[in-house]
């Protein structure tokens, strides 16, 4: 049951929220953990006693850890903080990578992700354990983030779990970041994604370089606005339920760096390797040698975290290769550049975004040959023209997906968003949506497979 499906938007959604605001407001967590449950059960019922033991084995490690700041830490909170990573990171390991298991838990990277990090806060004393099960429950199987995050910190919800109020503006706001979300989805991924699927069923042996070129174009614009509209989605979720779930996104499109990019681009998961990996491992404090190992390591992390496979360690080493040579030199001249930053921004990401997709390290070496087809002196022109059918076709698309990519749309929005304009562009936009949710397959979010 994706966000993006009319059995989400017009059976479980209505229906949730009825009865969650009709609840007395003591009881409303116990409503939410509960149909989040409900929710993860319809679509991964076979896994759901696994969600619910993440929740009680760190609710019980929590509790039996937790000390106030004063009290110091000793040998037996950093026992059972080890145990308890070993369970979270166990499990993960075990479905994601031992190879024993055909199917991922739908969600399961996000979740210990989330409870790892609660976990380790509750060591440093940065929050106290959650004595109530049940709000541990709801922030960890909240519904609008469970299956993709955005990965929330305990302390961003926290008060929000023990007393919350959502205004008519707060759930007005919540449903148009939700509209705006589901036509990022629906109205452009969904059909630039078309674009990309064809160019796999031609075959990468058959497609000329400006075609090699326009499909990794169309996958990067695919997976911005899947993964960003889903998260907008999540978000808008979150206002309609009365919480502040974080900004995942920030046009990373309109970077003048690679580092810049990984700034705006998914930042909860950067701002977790950051909080639990880069900064316990010294950040950028003890020289420019230990910095590069801290980097190493985040992004082997980064690429072993969204899949075990030989090009999700290749997309890994491209970035950290481009990371290196920004820390080193490169970043200064491309901050002070008007052009080339941004030239080379959007030069460079889509290239990655090839190692990211493509599984086959084999098919992914055809493709890179195809977009470069001086490295390779066998590598002769094929199909030369191929790139002009489909650039007709899907022209008006990524020039949307161009301007949408970019904040413009968003000031505009900003400034009409109170007045009937503003109004009618969200109608539009949902309008156009349920035509193409009508019209079209159901296409699930692409981070569900992460």
């Amino acid at each position: 049951m994706v966000f993006s499906s009319f059995e989400f938007l017009f059976r479980f959604l209505p229906a949730f929220l009825i009865i969650y605001f009709i609840t007395p407001k003591k009881f409303r967590n116990a409503v939410l953990f509960l149909g989040s449950i409900a929710f993860y059960t319809y679509g991964e019922a076979q896994y759901v006693l696994l969600l619910l033991a993440s929740v009680t084995v760190n609710y019980v490690i929590a509790r039996s850890m937790y000390k106030t700041p004063e009290d110091g830490r000793g040998r037996r909170q950093a026992v059972l903080l080890v145990l308890a990573l070993c369970y979270d990171f166990g499990m993960l390991f075990f479905f994601k990578y031992s190879g024993l298991t055909t199917k991922l838990p739908l969600g399961i990277s996000f979740y210990t992700f989330q409870i790892a990090a609660y976990v380790i806060d509750v060591y440093r004393g940065i929050v106290p354990a959650e004595k109530s099960y049940v709000n541990l429950g709801t922030y960890l199987t909240m519904f609008p983030q469970l299956i993709a995050g955005p990965i929330v910190n305990y302390t961003e919800v926290s008060s929000c779990l023990k007393r919350r109020t959502v205004t008519a503006r707060d759930f007005e706001s919540g449903i148009r970041i939700l509209v705006i979300g589901l036509g990022s989805k629906v109205i452009i991924a969904d059909r630039v994604g078309m674009l990309w699927n064809n160019v796999q069923t031609i075959g990468f042996n058959s497609i000329s370089t400006p075609l090699a070129w326009l499909g990794a174009v169309a996958y990067s614009m695919e997976l911005y606005f899947d993964f960003a509209g889903y998260s907008m989605m999540a978000i808008g979720l979150g206002k309609m339920l009365g919480f502040q779930i974080p900004v995942n996104f920030r046009f990373p499109y309109i970077s003048k760096s690679v580092t810049e990019f990984w700034r705006r681009w998914h930042i909860t998961l950067g701002r977790w390797f950051r909080d639990y990996v880069y900064i316990p491992l010294g950040g950028s404090r003890k020289g420019r040698l230990r910095t590069m190992f801290n980097l190493f390591a985040v992004w082997i992390l980064t690429a072993l975290w969204h899949g075990a496979g030989y090009n999700f360690l290749i997309w890994g080493g491209m970035l950290l290769g481009a990371l290196f040579l920004e820390k080193l030199f490169l970043l200064p001249f491309l901050q002070k550049s008007k052009v080339i930053g941004h030239v080379y921004l959007l030069l460079f990401v889509p290239v990655t975004w090839m190692a990211f997709t493509i599984t086959d390290v084999h098919q992914l070496g055809i493709y890179l040959t195809r977009m470069f087809p001086f490295v390779n002196a066998h590598t002769g022109m094929v199909n030369s023209m191929d790139y002009i059918k489909y650039l007709k076709d899907y022209d008006s698309l990524l020039a949307m997906g161009v301007l949408f990519a970019t904040p413009v749309p968003a000031v505009i929005y900003g400034r009409i968003k109170r007045g009937l304009l503003g109004t009618l562009a969200i109608a539009v936009i949902f309008a156009l949506s349920m035509y193409y949710l009508a019209v079209s397959a159901n296409n699930p979010f692409l981070y569900f497979n992460f």
